[in-house]
């Protein structure tokens, strides 16, 4: 099943610690919504979504710092 911008940003909000909605471009890790744990459930998540393996320095801010940062990353990781 390929990730989408709805599952992901469902699956965001129940990680982080986010007051209201989470937006494609709301910060999740620089704004600290979410922690080192929340932040390794996102990424099996988004490994088990897209089938990838993701590599640690693959775990940056700009892949994934934001909802529509992930799904680019993700987009890479398929091309």
């Amino acid at each position: 099943m390929p990730l989408t911008e709805s599952s992901l940003i469902r699956s965001i909000a129940e990680f982080a610690a986010l007051e209201g909605q989470v937006a494609p471009e709301t910060p999740l890790f620089s704004s600290g919504a979410l922690d080192s744990v929340a932040m390794l459930n996102l990424i099996l998540f988004v490994e088990r979504e897209t089938g990838a393996e993701i590599r640690a320095e693959d775990v940056t801010l700009e892949n994934f710092d934001t909802a529509a940062s992930i799904l680019d990353f993700a987009r890479k990781l398929a091309a």
